[in-house]
């Protein structure tokens, strides 16, 4: 548990109702659908992409070099690039905590990057084959999975230890997201074509949820408790109730997603299963509501909850697009 919070700063509590209020705020002053792009040259080839919806900071995993680009939205200009050696696969941001966290599949591992500083201020075991991660801001928690052992693991973001790994009953887990209220992780498991539900309270996998082919990206939209699932062998994405627990719907794409970020404030879902760009899903209706060509096959997909902005990232050109209004 952390200690109180220095005089005038905001607690930790109040700093998350200022994102959330961000969000909604976002959503009321939308502007009619007119999207501007702007792409930033970030070098070699970038794969995860995670914002700081406090900061307006964007962090750019690039494997080959062992890295990540820090971008500035305001300029569209790279401006940091903090080693971090290996291969790093995701990254994940605590806006309150203001720290960005890094896997490194090869070392098995997560850094911990102070974002004010760009000091990596420790590094942390997670089991072999770390390669993604899930930061809960509340708890002050972060949460890896690997998808070659198919482990998760629990990592205490006060004391910046390992707190336990724990086998999953299914092979190789992909990605994970997290339902803070309910306490509940989502794991996919592209090897079973299934989502592994993980009670964070208890520390136990609790059950098994079918999806499409191959699942991948998984986000979850926090006040409703669904699930949305990128499916990356075939043309859909799936919607998961949080009741039941069970596949709702599937929303029918242009081509196989990877990838997927759901915007809180208004339940959109913005995924790379467009042709050579970006989808656009209405996660109330459960229906497709929008796609904005690229010219490429888009990467990693994250969102700016204050902002609305969409970050894509282009592993093939070496670049990061800024998707506004869409």
């Amino acid at each position: 548990m952390r200690g109180p919070e220095p005089s005038g700063r905001l607690t930790r509590r109040g700093l998350f109702a200022l994102v959330t209020a961000g969000a909604a705020t976002a959503v009321l002053a939308r502007p009619a659908w007119a999207e501007q792009v702007r792409v930033v040259d970030v070098g070699g080839a970038p794969s995860a992409v995670a914002v700081n919806p406090v900061t307006g900071l964007v962090y750019v995993t690039e494997p080959a070099s062992g890295s990540v680009a820090v971008l500035d939205p305001g300029s569209a200009q790279v401006v940091a690039v903090l080693p971090v050696g290996g291969a790093p696969s995701d990254v994940a941001v605590d806006p309150v905590a203001n720290r960005v966290y890094v896997a490194n599949p090869p070392g098995g591992t997560v850094l911990v990057i102070d974002a004010q500083s760009h000091e990596t201020v420790s590094v942390i075991g997670a089991g072999a084959g770390a390669s993604s991660v899930a930061v809960d801001s509340r708890a002050n928690q972060v949460y890896a999975v690997s998808n070659s052992t198919g482990t998760l693991a629990i990592l205490d973001g006060v004391s910046l230890t390992t707190q336990t790994i724990v086998p999953a009953p299914k092979p190789g887990l992909a990605g994970v997201a997290l339902d803070t209220g309910r306490r509940i992780a989502y794991c996919t498991s592209p090897g079973t074509n299934s989502v592994e539900v993980f009670d964070l309270d208890t520390g136990k996998f609790t059950g098994s949820t079918g999806v499409g082919p191959s699942p991948t990206g998984v986000a979850v939209h926090q006040a409703s408790g669904t699930v949305f699932v990128a499916n990356s062998a075939i043309h859909n994405m799936s919607i998961v109730d949080s009741v039941t627990r069970v596949q709702s719907k599937t929303v029918l794409l242009r081509s196989e997603a990877s990838s997927l970020t759901v915007h809180q404030g208004s339940e959109t879902v913005y995924t790379n299963g467009g042709q050579n760009g970006l989808s656009r899903v209405d996660g109330k209706a459960g229906v497709l509501s929008g796609e904005l060509s690229l010219g490429v096959n888009p990467g990693d997909v994250a969102v700016d909850q204050r902002t609305r902005a969409v970050y894509v990232t282009d592993p093939l050109h070496g670049t990061v697009s800024i998707v506004r209004d869409f």
